[in-house]
């Protein structure tokens, strides 16, 4: 007894101190409203309906017991009942408490999960338009109708439950027989089960009369919605139906005084044979006969009610098509002046050059960056720059093991350090990036800001901080060469556990002692945890989807992560059906830790209804109304009043790092692929539907290319705009079908976007067009023969050498642009080293118009071979570039022979290979491979004669802002 009283000691203490630390950190955060609403909603949800389930299952057990008669008949069956009935005697009481109240409780826990569908219909509003077959607002198919069916869901539970209950209650104490000569009801059980058994086919009636509007989601292999057999054979069975349950319950009812079973019976036989004929088998023939041999004209308005309702449930309705015929020949004038009218064409891939950051920018062990970089836009200088971004994070499994221990691990190591932004349309003179801000204490042309990141994407499960003015520095701010530079929390975030309660509170969360040990736990400090910005998010805002990469961003002195939430539902009538978690599933979502896609079934709707900052000092949340018509983001305002922000209270410097969000993109673009085909005829036949194409960039081709943010000139626009870009190759094909653009620039005045944000472009190629998709132009880059005056090898030749030599080679993204007319492909190449310390740099640049490759080690200088003219610094190769250019020696003497030897080595090859002539593939291999060697050896001087390098020498001067460090991979 003593072991049950702690044990139930320790759960109450525990559910307590978690459930009081829950509190303290919503208040903390200022969101103390949201888990009480939240709360009450669940506790009322589940106690009212538990409440109802115990009480009527309660009362069945106590009518039937109660009912029973004082001398049931004399039978076999029920001297066997007598057996029960003594054993049952003694738990009698203890049974009729107990059963109610567990089965209640299975009830409330399920009914307490729907505490979202309770708000959105409590709150609910309307959407300003009417579906097309019932006359009904949107809003009642969104807000009332889930409402509405868990309602009937419930009651059928509940009702099932209470007649299951009376039912065997009267069978155990004789007042129903079912079987022997003396088979018979008692008045009280005909009564009392009449009339349970009446409510529950009643209920059913109201579930028939529910299921015509559900028709509106009902999915096929043809589209989502109402269709013609649904309209005209299905809707007037479910109103039969739901006619016909109402008549039954009727004959339940009657039981009463007819004292019979049979009509109920009879009812409940007609009412089966009824959902069978009218439910399914008139639907069905009515489908296979008159719809199937006419199905492309009798669906044709239903479809076009479909395309029209995905259209505007996905933000597609105002798509600008532009029937586009591209150039594969452009005049080189126009080139060049298209080229020279972008602000730069972005060199750098963000899921590429991770390890490059940070060999030049870790600086320390325990400093770590994400996977997968980030794209914004800084003005420097004046200019309007993309840029590559990441935030130095602290990473604990860096520290040294001798190092760890719950002192250094929650109150040493507390936070990163600094913003590391880089040009994205920039490359060093060894294929490094060209920082914009950087090191340890950070300096660049960003300004003063703080620094220190508290909160991130990699931040330990919870530190403790701060302490008294004037005191010891507990925490490590950065590592220096005179010494560590030590520092003290001084921001706002986070929960004070000064006092005893607190810190025993904290204790019992963690499971850990320190808190009330350890004198590193002051009267002032403060407990951070809960501190990653999707979390942070997801807790104050638990209605939203939020986007799979977020990214930091340096705003008024501030490093504020920003997180993209979105507001989605699956009951947007006639709106097709979409797996979120397949629509935003990519080549990184796949490859990446650090962007992931957003988990989730099915949604036919969807906005980027809110704007989400987390500060990276303090922890502070901000939710902005980013779309204030959003129906659904206003419920969840009026069921949360207070949390959401208007959007105009945005700071102009919160709004120049705005863009669009890529989960978003990923989902329109792929219910674009189909949709972009408006009129019913085609869209029946499917012959024009689009994908998005393979990401060639990757060896397994397994995933899809992800969307790319790049700075583009689209055709009609007046000036190039920051925008989130892809392509669409058509079914069983890699042409090129169509290019994708959204523009992403939100402006930067403050509490306005600029006109023009979310404006989605569609380029539609002709359908017999044959421009190379992606895939097409990723296999000729990786088997061209094109010379480049920059090196002294072709392409390939270039490839395959550094991977003979033990090199990792890396196809960086491969951009799209239109340009000239026509459409200019953009590669990086990246090349890492196979010694340590190794890590990718910038390479090659190839580029791609119509049939024409060139490439060369800068963008300017393959633009100019491609233009036939130089680009005057245009196209990314602005002022403060550090090019990597230079002067090639040629090659001479046994050097260029064995250049010469690779050529012809590697010529053979690919000609037996294209033969199917293995033995002499086998043989050029073999020459291949001791022709590099050889050619290798002179280079470093190994062998006679012969002067000159395979990759070109560095001699321009650097401006811009270069790395401290810049040795090479």
């Amino acid at each position: 007894m003593t072991l049950l009283i702690v044990a139930a000691l320790s759960i109450v203490l525990s559910s307590t101190a978690d459930l009081w630390t829950e509190v303290l950190w919503y208040d903390s955060v200022g969101f103390k409203g949201v888990f009480f609403t939240e709360l009450w909603s669940k506790v009322f949800l589940g106690v009212t309906s538990g409440a109802l389930t115990a009480a009527l299952v309660a009362s069945s057990i106590v009518i039937g017991y109660r009912s029973r008669p004082i001398y049931p008949p004399s039978t076999p069956q029920q001297e066997a009942l007598d057996r029960y009935r003594e054993a049952l005697e003694p738990l009698r009481r203890l049974v009729t408490l107990a059963a109610p109240l567990l089965v209640g409780a299975l009830v409330g826990l399920g009914a307490a999960s729907q505490w979202q569908t309770f708000l959105l219909w409590r709150n609910g509003q309307s959407f300003g338009q009417v579906d097309p077959y019932f006359g009904q607002d949107l809003g009642f198919f969104i807000f009332t109708l889930p409402w509405l069916s868990f309602l009937v869901a419930l009651l059928t539970v509940v009702l099932l439950a209470a007649a299951f209950a009376a039912g065997f209650t009267h069978y155990v104490y004789g007042g129903l027989q079912l079987s022997g000569p003396h088979r018979q009801t008692t008045s009280a059980a005909r009564i009392h089960l009449s009339v349970l058994l009446a409510a529950l086919v009643l209920v059913r009636a109201v579930a028939y009369w529910l299921e015509r509007f559900e028709l509106s989601n009902q999915s096929s292999t043809l589209m989502t919605g109402v269709q013609y057999t649904g309209a005209t054979a299905v809707l007037p069975a479910k109103a039969i139906l739901s006619v016909a349950s109402v008549i039954c319950a009727a004959l339940f009812l009657a039981v009463i005084f007819t004292k019979t079973w049979r009509l109920p019976v009879v009812g409940v036989a007609l009412l089966i044979i009824t959902s069978v004929v009218v439910g399914g088998i008139y639907p069905g023939v009515i489908q296979s006969l008159k719809v199937k041999p006419s199905e492309k004209s009798l669906e044709a308005p239903y479809l076009d009610n479909h395309i029209k309702a995905t259209r505007a449930a996905y933000g597609l309705d105002g798509v600008e098509v532009t029937q586009y015929q591209p150039k594969t020949n452009a005049d080189p004038a126009v080139l060049r002046s298209d080229a020279a009218s972008l602000p730069g064409i972005r060199l750098v891939d963000p899921n590429v050059v991770a390890q490059t950051f940070q060999q030049f920018q870790g600086l320390r062990g325990y400093y770590r960056f994400p996977d997968t970089l980030d794209v914004d836009r800084y003005l420097v200088d004046g200019k309007e720059e993309d840029a590559v971004v990441a935030a130095r994070e602290l990473d604990l499994t860096g520290v040294p093991s001798a190092q760890r221990n719950w002192l250094n691990d929650h109150t040493v190591f507390t936070h990163g350090y600094g913003v590391v932004v880089a040009y994205g349309t920039r490359r060093g003179t060894d294929g490094e990036p060209v920082f914009i801000e950087q090191d340890i204490p950070t300096r660049g042309k960003l300004g003063e800001f703080e620094p220190r990141i508290y909160f991130g994407e990699q931040s330990p499960e919870y530190s403790v901080v701060g302490g008294p003015s004037g005191g010891q520095q507990r925490e490590l701010d950065y590592a220096a060469s005179g010494g560590d530079k030590m520092y003290t929390y001084t921001g706002r975030g986070g929960v004070a556990v000064g006092s005893f309660a607190r810190q025993v509170a904290y204790a019992l969360k963690y499971r850990e002692l320190n808190f009330l040990l350890s004198d590193a736990v002051t009267d002032e400090s403060r407990l951070l945890d809960y501190r990653t910005p999707r979390e942070r998010v997801q807790r104050v805002a638990p209605w939203l989807n939020l986007d799979g990469n977020i990214y930091p961003t340096v705003v008024d002195g501030r490093v504020l992560w920003v997180v993209d939430g979105y507001t989605t539902s699956d009951m947007y009538p006639n709106s097709s059906l979409a797996s979120v978690q397949d629509a935003t599933e990519d080549t990184i979502t796949e490859t990446r830790k650090s962007v992931a896609a957003i988990q989730g079934g099915q949604i036919n709707y969807i906005r980027n209804s809110v704007k989400a900052t987390v500060d990276a000092y303090d922890g502070t949340v901000t939710l902005y109304a980013w779309d204030e018509t959003d129906p659904i983001l206003r419920a969840w305002s009026a069921a949360f009043p207070g949390t959401v922000t208007p959007k105009s209270q945005m700071s102009a410097g919160l709004m120049a790092h705005v863009r669009y969000p890529e989960d978003l993109f990923k989902v329109q673009r792929q219910l674009l692929s189909k949709f972009h085909v408006t009129s019913a005829d085609q869209f029946y036949g499917g012959q024009d539907f689009w994908k998005v194409p393979v990401d060639p960039a990757q060896e397994s081709k397994l995933n899809v290319q992800p969307p790319y943010y790049l700075t583009v000139n689209m055709p009609g626009q007046s000036a190039p705009s920051f925008s989130l870009t892809t392509a669409f190759v058509p079914n069983g094909k890699d042409v090129l079908a169509g290019f994708l653009s959204v523009d992403s620039d939100a402006g930067a005045t403050a509490g306005s976007v600029r006109p023009g944000y979310g404006a989605l472009r569609l380029l539609a190629l002709p359908k017999d067009s044959n421009v190379n998709g992606p895939g097409q132009v990723e296999n000729y880059i990786g088997s061209s023969n094109d010379n480049s005056p920059r090196f002294s090898l072709t392409l390939s030749g270039f490839i395959n050498l550094n991977k003979q030599q033990g090199s990792t080679v890396t196809m960086g993204n491969l951009l799209t642009l239109p340009v000239g007319g026509g459409l200019l492909y953009v590669q990086p190449i990246y090349v890492q080293a196979k010694a340590e310390p190794s890590y990718p740099l910038s390479k090659a640049i190839v580029t791609v118009f119509g049939s024409k490759l060139t490439w060369s080690d800068t963008l300017d200088g393959a633009l100019t071979e491609l233009f036939g003219a130089s680009t005057n610094g245009n196209g990314g190769t602005g002022t403060g570039q550090t090019p990597g250019g230079g002067t090639t020696t040629p090659p001479t003497g046994d050097l260029a022979k064995a250049l010469a030897d690779v050529q012809t080595a590697y010529a053979e090859g690919e000609a037996a290979f294209k033969k199917g002539d293995w033995a002499a593939y086998g043989a050029a291999q073999t020459k291949l491979k001791a022709a590099i060697e050889k050619a290798l050896a002179l280079q470093r001087g190994a062998g006679p004669g012969g002067t000159g390098s395979l990759t070109p020498t560095a001699s321009a001067t650097t401006t811009a802002t270069t790395p401290a460090t810049s040795t090479g991979g």
